[in-house]
């Protein structure tokens, strides 16, 4: 979780904010016993699986198993990010939001305001010269031969940047607050103490607009040779390159009703593929492509085609593209590779085939797993028991960014297959990496116990999260700290947690672990049916408490036993550890 929002004004929000308004407010909700259902909004059925929970403040789909708090509802279907979903909710009751360490919080909102402002200007500003400037003539040929009406240039909000050193400071003023303000907004560059000059010249103007619509920075094409051909706004306050996609803001509805978002490389290519009604393209922001930029897509979709020049270039680009995107693969998602003739582009390409020759080309690209052995089988020879061994080692880097899940498994049977070893030898050989995902010797492994497993630390971390006030019956924890189990350390920590926030709600213990490791596994638990009526749940947590008393014992008692010499007090501690375990 961001630091910056302190954790206490969180847990506040979230007591205070009722999940059924705000997922009401967005999906009809109809009352159900204690609870509250829907028709799913993250998956198309036609009996409701979608239920919200005022108790616990916590929705959960029973078809999709989509799952969170209030704050996760809003990233979720409004694709918000943690702090936006926070301000929201802040906003509906009327609080402002605080920030950790920030002495001036009032300045710096002001200031990113006034960059945004500065910034919605200047794309006016363009727009204007694009169809006045004396000058703007090269520019409207430039796009008319490039096939663009004035329609698409107007639905892009396309503008052009004159010739000139100074027209921004004439337009906007040259006072020393006006010139920070557009050298922080990055529309102009600094010479010397007192003199700028505006960053871009002579070019086609391409605002980006972040994931809210708002412009937070420019592309500008050369029209006549200067170089960079491209030139994009510097990293600024509003800024960042690789967060960015150009396009995606108006792409997103047709993302969603595509069911896949295609990845190019260029404004123009964006642009043009629109053109012909395909208007799910994204670009990227000339830099390769980031994990924040994949996860930002993977909100809208579940399948991305990168979308590449068939060269050298083109091929590193995807390499790069796809070392980057396994991380990302999880929960069905899927990346495929569409390569182009060389010397062609996504513009010129759908200018000669048209929507439906694109579509076709799409339709036969190469899926990631393909790609990814295909690449890995041309560096080794499989022919070869060496060359297979070195197959196996050059994938060993890439398996270990797969997160563990059904494609990883698949992946792993392939690659057993191609390298002719059977799966429980690669297995083994895979553990013996250092740090791999694979091996039982994980941090996650470590930390929580398997969901698929049946586990008394499982039951009793998913009683606690949905039911914070059995906590106050679990006295004497501190004992069971060392308890050598899978998750233990966890489940003291939430129970010390809710002791010292007895009006803590299951929601607000979630949005604590949101950003960590146990996240998603705390969601399942909190939603886990384990089979105990709510009469009896005070007296099953009980009885998870007791057997993991014994199992402390039990523990405790080897140890002791293990020694070759013991002390007096040793034996009455073993003593007493026999004389509990018999108990």
């Amino acid at each position: 979780m961001p630091s910056r929002i302190p954790q206490s004004f969180v847990d506040d929000l979230l007591a205070r904010t009722d999940v059924v308004d705000v997922i009401d407010s967005r999906v009809p909700l109809k009352k159900a016993g204690s609870e509250y259902k829907a028709c799913c909004p993250f998956h198309e059925e036609k009996t409701p699986s979608f239920t919200v929970s005022p108790n616990k403040q916590f929705y959960h789909c029973f078809g999709c198993a989509a799952h969170g708090t209030a704050i996760g509802f809003l990233m979720e279907f409004e694709h918000m990010e943690f702090v936006e979903a926070v301000e929201h909710l802040a906003a509906r009751l009327g609080l402002q939001v605080p920030r950790e360490g920030e002495t001036q919080p009032a300045k710096k909102t002001e200031k990113a305001t006034d960059i945004l402002t500065v910034l919605d200007q200047s794309t006016a500003y363009y727009q204007r010269q694009l169809r006045d400037h004396a000058t703007a003539r090269s520019a409207v040929e430039y796009l008319r031969q490039r096939g663009l009406t004035g329609e698409v240039a107007a639905h892009f909000g396309m503008g052009f940047a004159p010739a000139g050193w100074d027209n921004l400071l004439r337009e906007f003023g040259s006072s020393k607050h006006q010139c920070r303000l557009l050298l922080s907004a990055g529309l102009i560059s600094k010479k010397s103490e007192d003199r700028y000059y505006d960053r871009f010249r002579n070019r086609i103007m391409f605002p980006i607009q972040d994931h809210r619509g708002r412009v937070v920075g420019f592309g500008g094409r050369a029209i006549g040779d200067e170089e960079p051909k491209y030139l994009n706004s510097p990293e600024t306050p509003v800024f960042h390159k690789g967060a960015e996609l150009y396009g995606l803001f108006r792409a997103r509805e047709s993302i969603r009703e595509t069911g896949k978002a295609i990845v190019v490389e260029g404004y123009m290519d964006v642009v043009a593929l629109s053109q012909f009604e395909l208007h799910n393209a994204v670009a990227t922001l000339g830099t390769a492509t980031t994990r924040t930029q994949l996860e930002r897509l993977f909100r809208h979709t579940d399948e991305i085609v990168f979308c590449f020049d068939g060269d050298r270039a083109g091929r590193s680009a995807a390499w790069r593209a796809l070392e980057t995107a396994l991380p990302s693969l999880r929960q069905g998602r899927q990346i495929t590779f569409l390569f182009l003739p060389q010397g062609e582009d996504p513009d010129s390409v759908i200018r000669a085939k048209g929507k439906a020759g694109f579509e076709s080309l799409i339709s036969s690209a190469i899926p990631l797993p393909d790609y990814m052995l295909q690449q890995l089988s041309d560096r080794s020879d499989l022919s070869r028991i060496d060359g297979r061994a070195r197959f196996i080692e050059l994938a060993k880097p890439l398996l270990q960014k797969v997160p563990p899940g059904a494609f990883l498994e698949l992946l792993l049977s392939r690659i057993a297959q191609l390298a002719r070893i059977d799966r429980d030898s690669l297995d083994r050989t895979m553990e013996k990496s250092a740090g791999s995902a694979l091996s039982n010797k994980s941090p996650i492994s470590k930390a929580l116990p398997a969901m698929g497993r049946k586990s008394l630390v499982r039951l009793g971390l998913s009683l606690l999260i949905q039911k914070p006030e059995l906590a106050g019956a679990a006295d004497n924890l501190d004992e069971l700290k060392d308890l050598e189990l899978p998750g233990m350390p966890l489940l003291t920590e939430i129970a010390e947690l809710i002791r010292h926030h007895p009006a803590v709600s299951s929601a607000a213990i979630l949005e604590r672990y949101r950003g960590t490791e146990h996240h998603k596994h705390l969601e399942k638990l909190a939603v886990w049916d384990h089979m105990v009526p709510a009469e009896g749940l005070d007296e099953e947590f009980a009885a998870v408490l007791l057997q993991l008393r014994e199992k402390w014992a039990a523990q405790k008692a080897a140890q002791l036993l293990h020694k070759s010499h013991l002390s007096d007090t040793e034996k009455t501690r073993l003593r007493e550890l026999l004389s509990q375990r018999s108990k």
